[in-house]
């Protein structure tokens, strides 16, 4: 199976790129998430939970900020450049994970005091809870395209152990004859059993 851009970055470097690119943002942002719940329905705009909310809030927006800057010199120019994309599957699944961090750094900016400052509390609770369904919705959608083949839409990559349920039979036979068989084994063509 071919992997997006998107996969693939999360996969290589293991576990690093999966804690910088995967679970610090979305720990935040879930934080962020479970936190603008609580104030939406108690109200509370002071304490521990305020707080958390806000540091998480700022913390995502400022993170984003380096993920895309990041993402888009090492990975989106160079990629682009090439013509190295992976059918519009990667391109979905790439732009959608760099847009979900957009209304996340639009809190952070709030936060700071840069944006929507004429906003009485309430309404800047609303704009959190916008921003949070936006990036939960974009970051959705690059995860779902994310993991689906690009090969779905005529993608051939040149990795030579592609995995496919389309091989022919012929195409089969052909691998087998070149695997060599192990020290007393057979080879899957001429398996059977010796009774």
């Amino acid at each position: 199976m071919n992997m997006t851009h998107y996969m693939q970055l999360l996969a290589d470097n293991q576990p690093w790129n999966l804690l910088i690119f995967m679970a610090i943002p979305v720990v935040l942002a879930e934080t962020l998430a479970i936190t603008e719940l609580y104030i939406l329905f108690t109200r509370k705009f002071e304490g521990f939970v305020y707080h958390l909310n806000r540091f998480a809030g700022t913390t995502v927006g400022l993170y984003f900020i380096g993920i895309i800057a990041y993402l888009m010199t090492i990975a989106v120019v160079p990629i682009t450049k090439g013509g190295e994309w992976r059918t519009a599957i990667d391109v979905i699944a790439v732009g959608s994970y760099l847009i979900s961090g957009l209304p996340l750094i639009w809190i952070a900016l709030q936060e700071f005091g840069f944006v929507n400052i004429t906003l009485d509390q309430m309404n800047k609770l609303k704009i959190h809870a916008i921003c949070v369904a936006l990036f939960l919705v974009f970051g959705h959608i690059a995860m779902i395209s994310g993991m689906l083949d690009p090969a779905l839409l005529g993608y051939k990559g040149s990795d030579a152990h592609q995995m496919s349920g389309n091989a022919s039979p012929k195409q089969i036979e052909q691998m087998q004859n070149k695997m060599p068989a192990e020290k007393g084994e057979t080879t899957m063509g001429n398996a059977g059993h010796n009774h």
